[in-house]
């Protein structure tokens, strides 16, 4: 990928988005990055604002108020060892942490549009971002329902993604990201299944070094059905998806009635699970391990995000865990270093240069 041959024998360059700036994000972020180990393991950048970044330090605990910043005008040049920090939005955008306002949303996206068109010039090679507030972010120029269908509209290319929370317990993905529950239906369909498990069992085995995953297909209703009598979707729409899959050499197995197979520990037998909806999955999962991240598999890009919202309740109280941020930069790093070994594994040892 020429984004990580960009940086030749440097450090990766982590693009770091803060959110909305009146929540939990530059916290997080600011936390997180204090651990020295961020810098001797990639060079972390920050799309945001210095003067927010300097005020929300002011309330955090007094050891990190000697944490530095480096301001660059662009991502031309990052040095190691430093925390570099890009001004996206002007000095003077008011901050009101707790709450939401049209101006925290004008902010985020700035941040994010910034960071996404360095990530396509490979001026960085990973993205981490934030929590942005999905109501006050949308403009002209975002209406999206989140960061991965965002991501997927600038990166995919004609290709699906697939929203992947990611733990030391579990993997699960959805079919369904960030959608009514009303509507979860219409987007049941045996087509959305099997491309999202074919999207789901590639990147296990490009990124997660599985070789040969194993993938639990949740039901849609209560008891997967009860053959009919709770709902067709299983019958009809659910099993035939896992069927086909299996056809294509993928080792999908269901669907399972979600209640009985998190409750009994099933999960624990599979490489990852992929549940209908939103709530299905992230409820279990986060139940189990809230500092997991999310990861927006299947895009050429790699983007991770802490699996957690703005908290405008924690935001200012210097009550947020780290641990997630934390934890979707440490993933980042790892993804960027699987992508790059896989390439050479995959050279032609054959192939003599002339």
């Amino acid at each position: 990928m020429e984004n990580i041959k960009s940086t030749g024998s440097l450090k990766p360059i982590v693009a770091i988005t803060c959110g909305d700036p009146n929540g939990v994000g530059y916290e997080i972020v600011l936390k997180a990055i204090s651990d020295p180990h961020i810098v001797q393991i990639c060079r972390p950048l920050i799309y945001g604002n210095m003067q927010a970044a300097k005020k929300h330090l002011a309330l955090l605990d007094e050891e990190l108020h000697n944490l530095q910043f480096t301001l660059l005008p662009n991502a031309q040049k990052v040095p190691e060892g430093k925390i570099c920090i890009i001004n996206c939005y002007p000095d003077d955008t008011p901050l009101a942490i707790g709450e939401s306002t049209p101006e925290a949303g004008k902010a985020s996206l700035m941040a994010l549009s910034r960071a996404s068109q360095d990530l396509k010039q490979h001026l960085v090679d990973a993205l981490v971002t934030a929590p942005i507030n999905k109501e006050n972010i949308q403009s002209e120029t975002f209406h999206f329902s989140g960061h991965t269908e965002y991501l997927t509209h600038h990166f995919g290319s004609g290709k699906d993604s697939l929203m992947m929370m990611v733990s030391d317990m579990m993997r699960v993905a959805l079919v369904c990201n960030h959608v009514p529950l009303c509507k979860v239906p219409e987007y049941i369909t045996e087509e959305r299944i099997l491309a999202k498990l074919e999207v789901l069992n590639k990147t296990l085995q490009d990124d997660f070094m599985v070789r040969r995953p194993r993938i639990a297909v949740l039901a849609l209703n209560p008891h997967a059905g009860d053959n009919g009598l709770l709902g067709t979707e299983e019958k009809e729409i659910i099993k035939p998806a896992v069927d086909k899959a299996n056809e294509q050499g993928i080792w999908a197995f269901g669907p399972y009635s979600a209640d009985g197979f998190f409750g009994a520990g099933k999960y624990c037998h599979f490489d990852a699970v992929l549940g209908m909806y939103h709530d299905q999955g992230l409820i279990p999962f986060k139940s189990l391990d809230m500092a997991g991240v999310n990861f927006t598999a299947g895009l050429d890009i790699i983007r991770t995000s802490p699996d957690h919202g703005t908290a405008y309740d924690l935001a200012g109280k210097n009550a947020a865990d780290p641990a997630s941020m934390r934890n979707a930069l440490y993933l980042a790093i790892d993804l960027l270093r699987t992508r790059a070994e896989n390439i050479e594994l995959r050279k032609n040892p054959l192939t003599v240069e002339s």
